[in-house]
C-alpha cells in the first residue's frame, strides 16, 4: 500500500490503460540489483523463466521449477518500487486445467508479491485465464513463438506466417476476450504483429514483433550483453558489459598472481585505525 509521498507502484489495470499510448517499456529481472537498476526506467519487470537458461545454465526453460521462479520473484520483489513485477509459470504449472493453473498462480503470487503471471497458449489456455482472472490473478498472455512449446513447434521458429496467421489472430482474440491485461507478442512478422495491435483491446509486447506493438520486452542479460551463449536476431545490445567483466577478471587475476593486490590501502595496519 502506497503512502503520502511514496512511489506508487504500477498495476495491471495500468498498463491495460497504456493501449495505445505512450509504448510501455519492459525487460526481464532475476535478482535485486537487476531489480533496482531497471525499476525506475520499466513499467513492466517480468520474472521469466528464462532465468533457467540466463542464470542456470539450462538447455531450455522446461527445466525451470516453481521453486526457482518463487526463489527469483522474491529477489527481484525486493528491488521494485514502481515498476508492476509479473512472473511467468514454469512448464507443467498450469498446463493440465484451470484448478492446478489457480494453485500455483496463487502460490507465485502469494510468494512472491508479483502483480500479475504470465502464462504461454492462446485458444486452448482461455479457460484457464478466464478462471484464473475471475478469481482475483491478472494474467498476460504470450503468443507466437512460446518456448515452452518449442519441441513441438519444432525449434525457435518465427510464427504466424501465412495460413498460420489466422491461428495467431484468433489466439489473440480469445485471451483478450478470457480477460488477459496484456500479451506478449514474440517472433511474429511485423505485418502480423501491427494487425493484432490494431483489433485487439489489450497492449501488445513485442519481442521480435516490429516496432508496432504497445511496447517492448528483452532479457536484460541479452540486451546488456552479459548472456552470449547464442544471439537472437530480434536482440540489440545496447551494453556490452560480458566482455567489460571479461577484462576486469583477467585484470584482478593478473595483479594477484603480480602481488599488486591488494595494496597497503587495501590493508588493515596493527594500529588503532580503521
Amino acid at each position: 500500500m502506497s503512502v503520502a509521498g511514496s512511489v506508487r507502484q504500477l498495476m495491471p489495470a495500468d498498463i491495460a490503460g497504456m493501449k495505445g499510448g505512450v509504448p510501455i517499456v519492459c525487460l526481464t529481472a532475476y535478482t535485486t540489483p537487476i531489480a533496482r537498476l531497471v525499476d525506475a526506467h520499466c513499467d513492466l519487470v517480468l520474472v521469466g523463466d528464462s532465468v533457467g537458461m540466463v542464470l542456470h545454465g539450462l538447455p531450455s526453460t522446461l527445466g525451470v521449477t516453481m521453486e526457482m521462479m518463487i526463489l527469483h520473484g522474491q529477489a527481484v520483489a525486493r528491488g521494485l518500487k514502481r515498476a508492476l513485477m509479473v512472473i511467468d509459470m514454469p512448464f507443467a504449472s498450469y498446463e493440465e486445467g484451470p484448478a492446478q493453473a489457480f494453485r500455483n498462480a496463487a502460490r507465485l503470487m502469494a510468494e512472491t508479491g508479483a502483480g500479475a503471471v504470465k502464462l504461454e497458449g492462446g485458444q486452448h489456455m482461455a479457460e484457464t485465464i478466464a478462471f484464473l482472472v475471475a478469481r482475483g490473478i491478472p494474467v498476460m498472455a504470450h503468443l507466437g513463438l512460446t518456448p515452452q512449446s518449442v519441441n513441438t513447434l519444432g525449434g525457435y521458429k518465427v510464427q504466424g506466417r501465412g495460413k498460420d496467421a489466422e491461428r495467431l489472430l484468433a489466439d489473440a482474440r480469445a485471451v483478450t476476450q478470457a480477460g488477459a491485461f496484456a500479451v506478449v507478442l514474440e517472433k511474429v512478422p511485423t505485418l502480423l504483429a501491427d494487425r493484432i495491435t490494431a483489433e485487439t483491446k489489450i497492449p501488445t509486447i513485442g519481442i521480435g514483433a516490429g516496432e508496432g506493438c504497445d511496447g517492448q520486452v528483452l532479457v536484460v542479460d541479452d540486451m546488456l550483453g552479459l548472456f552470449t551463449d547464442f544471439r537472437p536476431k530480434f536482440v540489440k545490445r545496447f551494453g556490452e558489459l560480458g566482455a567489460e567483466a571479461e577484462v576486469a577478471v583477467a585484470a584482478y587475476a593478473a595483479e594477484v598472481r603480480a602481488r599488486t593486490f591488494p595494496a597497503p590501502e587495501h590493508s588493515f595496519n596493527d594500529g588503532a585505525s580503521k
